[in-house]
């Protein structure tokens, strides 16, 4: 029952709230007009209603602003200021705001606030479990975000709340965890309020001795730390000392503690609430002691002022602790009175606790309605119980659903955080497998490169091996023809030149005949020369044939090791000896290409080849009737860019035409270089 008196002092620590810092995210103009209207707020000489109003400009410029870090700020410090007034319509609005602005912005700390300004909307209604669960929410973010002081504040609302629904283990359990909490900051104030209500919730418990050391605790800090009211923080613990000695029947002590509670100057003027229920209790102890000296004197001052205040629940204290004096010195009319007096009250305002203190005191009084007090007693004993389970029962509920969502939602973000190393470690295995085949293809790539660099070298060495051999026959050839004409030709001409001579003066019919016999030796001569004419002719078309020989055994082969057909023409009118080696050789490797990659990738049935010149340049055009593909595309495959290279070497064109299913034609065209000049013997 007395365990409410002194739970008010707590509202100096509860409705404290943090200012936020400045952000440059909010525009001059917004600040600046929120600065002004909160000055305006700040002013003494205006009415709550004036100050109201100054308030709801702000509210209205914060919901047209921005949803910034600075904003959010400004609108709890909005909702501080309507708490300090009172204006919980108003502070709900700007609660409702500042929640949805900080989901929107995933604001962890700016949500906390917002939860913990519903808990204190909803504890002023006196709509506890939704106080309750929303402090919870707001608990478990300061939690998770080191913020001990704010932490330490909701455990402690969330302990009062607990206390007044007769959870007191539960209470106990916040408590402490607030104790713990607030022993990590410097807030001596908050740490004093844990230690008093940690006394008031032993004192429940039946843990007397645990009880008077916490309001011990209570009171060494404020003796020590010098906190602001400290006398009277002080009274407040000497009081509630007092009430656990009355819980002991040691009524004698408990009058030494009330009477030492009453030491504060000016207690009566500045915390009227706080001396009247002094005094009662005083007198209460002082009833009990039989010490009838200042009573009812003490019981009528302290109703006089709970009168004054409207405090309904301590009136029927007041007035069933009178009926107590006036049972004790027995005036039961006067008894009867007052005892029905506070069940009257108790009964208007609704206030199941004092009903029953009611009930208890009219069925000691009245003896005629004993029975239908005890009755009415019973059933809201009933009632309460039931409600106080079914509060005890919800409060754990709202505890338990926070901690399975917590749960959830960590286990949530271990299969997360487990998908994610998953998802890591693929990646990392199919890059590595990816940078793996790319550098066997760049391999790949170069040794064929090298194949063919290797391959080139042969033809070139071949041919220049080749070139060698026909060079250095034609060399014989040309010292055996010159021989001959120099030994044979030309001697027998000089021979027969100097006999035509010498014959030249004769007319005789011998030297007609002499004549006529050299002129069938020119005959012979004549004939020598046309032999030497033709191994001169016979020697060209070898050397010609070589690269036709070369190329033609090339197609052959194709035409044996593959399934497609291959027709091929070579010009023979093409003058070979203009064509220099290196035109050659590209020509060579480019059909050798050519073939490679209808062989690969053209799935073609015939093949034509054909090599034609003219004076200026030789030709060589490849077709198939295979699948063909896209000559539009950026990327091509190393054998056509190894032909266009080929041929860009050769300063030549190259024309590449082909469709989807309609084959490919490739047409080169290479400049002749001339290789050899003509010298003219002196």
């Amino acid at each position: 029952m007395k365990k409410i008196y002194f739970i008010f002092v707590l509202s100096l620590i509860l409705c404290s709230c943090s200012k936020g810092k400045s952000d440059s995210e909010l525009k001059q103009n917004v600040s600046d007009s929120i600065s002004y209207y909160f000055a305006k707020f700040d002013r003494k000489d205006l009415s709550d209603k004036e100050k109201i109003a100054y308030l709801n400009k702000v509210s209205s410029i914060i919901k047209n602003s921005e949803n910034s870090l600075k904003i959010r700020e400004l609108n709890y410090d909005l909702i501080s200021k309507y708490y300090i007034v009172e204006s919980w319509d108003n502070y709900k609005v700007a609660s409702q705001i500042l929640l949805k602005n900080s989901l929107s912005a995933n604001d962890a700390i700016s949500l906390a606030k917002s939860y913990r300004s519903f808990g204190n909307y909803f504890y002023q209604t006196k709509e506890f479990d939704s106080s309750f669960y929303y402090y919870n929410s707001s608990e478990k973010i300061y939690k998770q975000i080191n913020d001990f002081d704010s932490y330490s504040t909701i455990l402690l609302k969330k302990g009062i709340i607990q206390y007044n629904a007769n959870d007191h283990l539960g209470a106990d359990l916040s408590l402490s965890k607030a104790l713990g909490a607030v022993k990590k900051t410097n807030d001596y104030s908050k740490k004093y309020a844990i230690l008093n209500q940690l006394g008031l919730n032993s004192n429940q418990l039946k843990e007397y001795n645990k009880a008077i050391n916490y309001f011990n605790s209570a009171i060494k800090i404020t003796q020590e730390n010098n906190l602001e009211n400290s006398d009277y923080l002080k009274s407040v613990c000497l009081s509630n000392i007092g009430l656990v000695y009355q819980n002991l029947k040691n009524h004698s002590t408990a009058i030494v503690y009330f009477e030492k509670s009453l030491i504060v100057n000016n207690l009566k003027q500045d915390y009227p609430e706080a001396y009247s229920n002094i005094i009662d209790n005083l007198a209460y102890s002082k009833l009990q002691e039989n010490d009838l000296k200042d009573l009812p004197r003490l019981f009528f001052e302290s109703l006089k002022i709970r009168e004054s205040l409207n405090d309904n629940s301590a009136m029927v204290i007041s007035f069933i602790h009178i009926s107590e004096y006036y049972h004790k010195v027995n005036e039961n009319k006067k008894a009867l009175e007052f005892a029905n007096q506070a069940l009257k009250i108790a009964r208007k305002y609704k206030s199941p606790v004092d009903i029953l203190f009611s009930l208890k005191q009219g069925s000691v009084v009245d003896n005629d309605k004993a029975a239908q007090y005890s009755e009415d007693y019973l059933r809201i004993t009933d009632s309460l119980q039931i409600a106080e389970r079914n509060s005890k029962d919800r409060f754990a509920r709202i505890q338990l659903g926070t901690q399975e969502i917590i749960e959830e939602n960590g286990n949530l973000e271990n299969r997360n955080r487990n998908l994610l190393y998953i998802f890591v470690i693929t990646f990392v295995l199919v890059g590595l497998l990816f940078v793996v085949r790319a550098q066997r293809a760049r391999t790949r790539e170069l040794l064929y490169k090298q194949a063919q660099q290797k391959a080139n070298e042969d033809i070139y060495n071949l041919m220049m091996s080749q070139q060698s051999i026909i060079d250095e026959s034609r060399s014989k050839e040309k010292k055996r023809l010159a021989q001959d004409l120099h030994d044979g030709v030309l001697g027998r001409m000089f021979g027969l030149r100097l006999n035509l001579d010498s014959l030249n003066s004769s007319s005789d019919e011998e030297a007609v005949q002499k004549r006529l016999e050299l002129l069938n030796e020119l005959k012979t001569i004549e004939q020598d020369i046309r032999e030497i004419s033709h191994d001169l002719n016979r020697e060209k078309l070898v050397l010609i044939n070589n690269f036709v020989s070369i190329v033609h055994n090339l197609l052959e082969e194709q035409k044996t090791s593959h399934e497609a057909n291959v027709n091929y023409t070579i010009d023979d009118t093409i003058n070979w000896d203009k064509i220099g080696n290196a035109i050659k050789i590209n020509m060579y490797r480019i059909l050798q290409e050519g073939l490679q990659n209808i062989n690969k990738y053209a799935g073609a049935k015939n093949i034509d080849v054909e090599i034609k010149g003219e004076d200026k340049n030789v030709y060589l055009k490849i077709k198939d009737d295979g699948i063909g593909f896209d000559v539009n595309k950026k990327s091509k495959g190393i054998g056509m860019q190894n032909m266009i290279s080929r041929t860009e070497e050769c300063r030549g064109i190259i024309n590449i035409n082909s469709k989807k299913d309609h084959g490919t034609q490739i047409v080169i065209t290479i400049p002749i270089e001339t290789t050899q000049t003509t010298t003219k013997e002196v």
